[in-house]
């Protein structure tokens, strides 16, 4: 079960909106996804169609998570059932994306000064669930505690970035705090890249940044880049996967974060490989 952290310093980068991307992108291609919404205002679990209202969220769990089951709390999405209409009856397994829904309550743990048995607290609730085979935890814009708590239960830090400069600049203090806190509270962590979101094909400033950034942060950067696209926010305001919104662009964006996915799995099986090898 891979378990990744889509992260940012800086707000306004559209981090959710990749979450959300690679979400769909793993519903389509059959990957069981349990996306967590660690963001205290919860809309990654808006945009994943989620209504119901009859379970713990995430900031209660983490408050009870020596006894509480994330498993008995998750939520289907509600991309869910557009994708088994578009499936054959002949598929193997029926479609899984499940929400551990995002709470306001959260917000008592997004603080600087949590100890070593806070930042444990979503691994707990983690190492209890099984049947993933892939986890997205959509962390807040900020190095507070729950950011603190998403890497300490990951195994990898996904950036997401505008090719603009002061988001430059803070995927490059993202990178050090990674790094530090890899060193202090995480060895095993590692990152999983950086997306370059929103770009501008026709923007001689995009162009100069994206150069930027591929000479600051070499393969860390990952292709494809994603397109800034015009009808984003009514996709998300529909409670939609990107991939059954109809459209030119709709599709373009979903190929997009179908090698985006593809990417982001295989670098990290390999990385579980070598992992084993030298254990």
């Amino acid at each position: 079960m891979q378990v990744v952290s889509i992260s940012s310093l800086k707000g306004g980068v559209g981090k959710t909106s990749v979450t959300l991307g690679l979400a769909s992108a793993a519903l389509a291609a059959g990957i069981p996804t349990l996306v967590v919404d660690l963001d205290p205002h919860a809309d990654a679990t808006t945009g994943l169609g989620v209504t119901s209202a009859d379970k713990a969220g995430i900031g209660e769990m983490l408050k009870n998570s020596r006894r509480a089951q994330l498993a008995d709390n998750v939520v289907p999405s509600g991309w869910v059932a557009n994708e088994r209409r578009t499936r054959t009856i002949n598929a193997k397994r029926p479609p899984v994306l499940d929400v551990a829904m995002g709470s306001a309550f959260s917000g008592i743990y997004d603080r600087p000064d949590l100890g070593k048995r806070d930042l444990k607290r979503l691994s707990t609730l983690l190492s209890r669930v099984s049947g993933y085979g892939l986890v997205l935890i959509d962390c807040p814009p900020s190095l507070n505690g729950l950011t603190r708590i998403a890497w300490t239960a990951s195994n990898r830090v996904l950036l997401v970035a505008e090719p603009g400069l002061f988001s430059v600049a803070g995927t490059e203090r993202t990178m050090r705090a990674l790094e530090l806190f890899r060193k202090e509270f995480a060895p095993n962590l590692a990152p999983a890249g950086i997306i370059a979101n929103r770009v501008r094909s026709g923007s001689n400033e995009h162009t100069f940044r994206l150069a930027e950034m591929k000479q600051m942060f070499g393969d860390l950067l990952l292709s494809p880049t994603i397109a800034e696209q015009a009808n984003w926010q009514q996709i998300q305001g529909a409670a939609h996967s990107v991939h059954h919104w109809p459209g030119e662009s709709a599709k373009q964006a979903a190929s997009t974060f179908d090698a985006l996915l593809k990417n982001l799995v295989e670098t990290g099986n390999v990385r579980n490989r070598v992992i084993r090898r030298a254990g």
